[in-house]
């Protein structure tokens, strides 16, 4: 299974709002109840096989009476066709065949015949209270089935009193049909009683308690509920395995950021699941980036502060001296040079605090930037005539270097670029001896527009070529006044840069000439 990948415009479209993942009721209950919870559910769609067993059950019954119906009809022809003082004995051998109780009652409704009373005991209703222990479990839980499944309950099968009529007996008589009744025993058995007109006026009924029904359901429940303890055993497991999987990863991943947010992030370790490829693992290494990015952004933070403190008091003390100079000095000329020292001093601390509110926006300004095609090589070209127009100090020339072709077009604000190069022009310009030449070239190369702006000063020395990018770290040239550059120009660019997906570098110029250069390489707006 391959997971996707998502960028930062997958995450910020408004497909992606919080919407589509907003939960109502249940995003009160915790992920471990909410498994469970559904694995119950579709346990509960299992269990819905009881109201099958009633179902089931009913048919059994249906067929039992039908067949009781049919048993009745036949007794009831074979008698009729039995001489007098044959049906007797064509009674109690019917009955024994049949497993029934066996009687017939003459017109008026009174008992003529009983297998019975003729000593065939083949139907006995049991005492339920007489019974094992068992046996009074399963007629409980058959009253809660039929209870909860909704089924009705057969009137109590009671022996009527000597002349006392049977229902089915005077229906069967009036309507000439088979009647088959179902009644309820005391232990919650089926009884089932047909009654069935002979010829001769007489009706015959049959009684049987049909034990085997209630054993049939009650071993197909027996089996159902195995099988329904098995999975809900397998799917409790089943959910505490998810739940241990998916919850507790969560929960530590949570703790964690709950640690970093209350400022803790330096002794926070975020757990990043190097095993896990699925989304818990991408989540763990995410945050666990996430936070070490926020590490370097506070520690970043933290030196820019201490940095921005030990430049400021520099020029400051330089200030104060000045001042508090004036006060005592008398001598025009002299107070003349501190008036200069403090001009100075303040255009060094305007043009520091300028640099530093830029720098410590530029992060955020970028971050909410919209990219648009930007031709490189215009946007140097208009730099260089707009200086060249200004005039440069000191005859130092500038030169573009860029071959014919299609134009190279990179994405970017072109605000923020021009101020890359520009600042390294102005950088190329202030090392660059008098009368020398400052060589922008423009070259396309594996995709990228690569820009070299090449001087002719000291160059860069190799232990100091990546130093040089970073805040308040300034190499000038030995004849220039203190206080001209902050110390901030190189790395707002290489900040700029890295947020366009670029790169800027210190290098040696190619021809071994004296002098140093710096290369900035952006993708191409066609190659992304």
């Amino acid at each position: 299974m391959r997971l996707k990948r998502f960028t930062v415009q997958d995450i910020d479209s408004p497909k992606n709002d919080d919407w589509d993942l907003a939960l109502r009721w249940s995003g009160r209950v915790s992920l471990t109840r909410r498994i469970l919870a559904v694995n119950i559910f579709a346990l509960a769609m299992l269990a819905g096989g009881f109201f099958y067993l009633d179902s089931y059950r009913s048919r059994l019954v249906d067929s039992r009476l039908a067949q009781a119906g049919s048993e009745a009809r036949l007794i009831a022809a074979a008698l009729s066709a039995a001489k007098p003082d044959a049906r007797d004995a064509l009674a109690l051998r019917l009955a024994r065949d049949t497993g029934v109780q066996l009687r017939v009652f003459g017109p008026q409704g009174a008992q003529l015949a009983d297998t019975r009373a003729m000593g065939l005991h083949n139907f006995a209703l049991i005492d339920p209270d007489k019974e094992p222990w068992g046996q009074g479990a399963g007629r409980f839980l058959d009253a809660m089935i039929d209870t909860v499944v909704g089924a009705g309950r057969p009137p109590l099968f009671r022996e009527r009193r000597p002349g006392q009529a049977w229902p089915s007996v005077s229906e069967a008589r009036q309507k000439g049909a088979a009647i088959a009744t179902i009644w309820r025993a005391p232990d919650r058995t089926p009884v089932i009683t047909a009654a069935a007109p002979m010829r001769n006026g007489d009706v015959a009924m049959t009684a049987v308690n049909a034990r085997d029904i209630t054993q049939t359901v009650r071993s197909e429940r027996f089996r159902l509920s195995i099988v329904l303890l098995l999975v809900t055993l397998f799917s409790i497991l089943l959910s505490l395995f998810l739940a241990r999987t998916i919850v507790r990863p969560l929960r530590r991943l949570a703790r964690a950021a709950v640690r970093v947010r209350l400022g803790r992030a330096r002794e926070v370790v975020v757990p990043r699941l190097p095993s896990r490829g699925d989304e818990i693992g991408m989540l763990a290494r995410a945050i666990s980036d996430m936070s070490q990015a926020l590490r370097a952004r506070i520690d970043a933070t933290e030196a820019f502060a201490a940095d921005v403190t030990h430049e400021l008091k520099n020029p400051l003390a330089s200030l104060r001296s000045a001042v508090e100079g004036l006060d005592t000095v008398r001598d025009p000329a002299l107070q003349q040079r501190l008036t200069g020292i403090i001009r100075d001093d303040v255009h060094r601390l305007d043009r520091l605090i300028s640099d530093i509110s830029e720098a410590s926006r530029l992060d955020a300004q970028l971050s909410r930037a919209k990219f648009e095609p930007v031709d490189i090589g215009m946007m140097i070209a208009a730099l260089i005539t707009t200086r060249a127009a200004r005039g440069i100090d000191r005859g130092i020339s500038l030169r573009l270097d860029q071959a014919q072709g299609a134009a190279l077009r990179v994405m970017g604000e072109g605000a923020r670029l021009e101020r890359v190069f520009d600042n390294l022009i102005d950088n190329a310009v202030s090392f660059s001896p008098d009368g020398g030449r400052v060589t922008i070239g423009i070259v396309r190369q594996a995709g990228a527009a690569v820009v070299r702006v090449d001087d002719e000063g000291p160059g860069v020395p190799e232990d100091a070529r990546e130093a040089v990018f970073r805040r308040f770290h300034s190499l000038r040239p030995a004849d220039e006044a203190f206080g001209k550059h902050s110390g901030l120009g190189l790395a707002i660019a290489r900040t700029i840069v890295e947020a366009h997906q670029g790169s800027i570098t210190a290098q040696s110029r190619d021809d071994r000439s004296r002098g140093a250069r710096f290369v900035v390489t952006l993708p191409l707006a066609d190659s992304r």
